[in-house]
């Protein structure tokens, strides 16, 4: 097997997921494994709006570019990062197990959602888990919050904000959860596509990569994202809208669950399938289909058209 190298961002998560992938890929017989950091778009106008920057995958673009001229071998990504349509030679060759798919709550006095004194000020920028807490708690207030976990929870503890919402899955990757963390039902915030699951990238006709990477593989994870992922691919939906799917497999069946709503909380629109884990990407079209009959695709219209306050899910 010859050398590989692995695209990465510099973030501290993405330093980890791909160092977690390569200690994998050597303890299965890869005598050679380094990284090689990438800066995206996303990294390097860290300062602007996600709005402002109209590039799809503004955290992968530019290590999916350096994969198709042959740069680097393969890539690991956060699978929520990525769009619902790959570019041509490309492909998701290993999903592994799957982490946590929950939000969490982090304060600095470690409040859950129903505790939290009224009015206080939360820091995130998606839509997503924007609209879902203020379904539950319309009194919350919202202040855009870039940066990666260590800035934002830096942020929290300067006081700049009351609380802030992440991913559960980055936290325990970091080692970071902590008693002030209150990990957030999905029956009251339903997580972005993928989320908690990494996805390895590499060209499409590497066989030998390809090959090395079936000991990644995790065929529950690769149904699960693949019906979160058909959902996001027919509302024609990216990170920047408030759309949310889960599924998950239990006592044999599959559950997908979707979720489109409106930026402020008001209207949220849910659906749900239940069937054969082998029939993921069915299961998604039909909770997709269930919610464009019932007027997502307007929603998510709306909110693409009305900039104030848009969002990114990132880590």
């Amino acid at each position: 097997m010859r050398k590989l190298t692995i695209g990465t961002r510099d973030s501290k998560l993405a330093l980890w997921q791909s160092r977690h992938i390569a200690r994998c890929l050597r303890e299965n017989g890869v005598e050679e494994v380094v990284l090689e950091v990438i800066a995206t778009t996303g990294d390097r106008f860290a300062d602007r709006h996600p709005v402002q920057m109209s590039t799809k995958g503004i955290f992968v673009k530019e290590i999916e570019d350096a994969l198709l001229h042959g740069q680097v071998d393969l890539a690991v990504h956060s699978a929520k990062d990525l769009p619902a349509e790959l570019p041509g030679g490309l492909t998701l060759a290993a999903h592994p197990e799957r982490a946590d798919p929950r939000d969490v709550l982090l304060t600095r006095d470690g409040f859950s959602l129903e505790n939290l004194p009224q009015g206080v000020v939360l820091g995130t920028l998606s839509l997503r888990r924007r609209a879902q807490l203020l379904a539950c708690r319309p009194d919350l207030r919202f202040m855009d919050m870039r940066g990666n976990v260590d800035t934002r929870i830096r942020k929290l503890e300067a006081g700049e904000v009351d609380g802030i919402v992440l991913a559960l899955a980055g936290l325990q990757r970091l080692d970071l959860v902590d008693d002030r963390c209150w990990p957030i039902p999905v029956e009251t915030c339903l997580p972005a596509p993928g989320q908690g699951t990494l996805a390895v990238e590499c060209r499409a006709d590497d066989h030998e990569v390809i090959r090395a990477l079936r000991c990644l593989e995790n065929a529950d994870a690769r149904r699960e994202v693949t019906a979160e992922r058909t959902v996001l691919a027919e509302l024609d939906a990216g990170c920047l809208v408030p759309l949310a799917a889960l599924a998950r497999i239990q006592a044999g069946d599959m559950v997908v669950r979707g979720l489109v709503a409106r930026p402020d909380g008001t209207e949220i629109l849910r659906e749900e399938r239940r069937g054969s884990p082998d029939a993921a990407a069915r299961l998604g079209h039909e909770v997709a289909e269930a919610l464009k009959s019932r007027g997502a695709v307007e929603l998510l219209r709306a909110a693409r058209e009305n900039p104030a306050g848009q969002s990114l899910a990132d880590d």
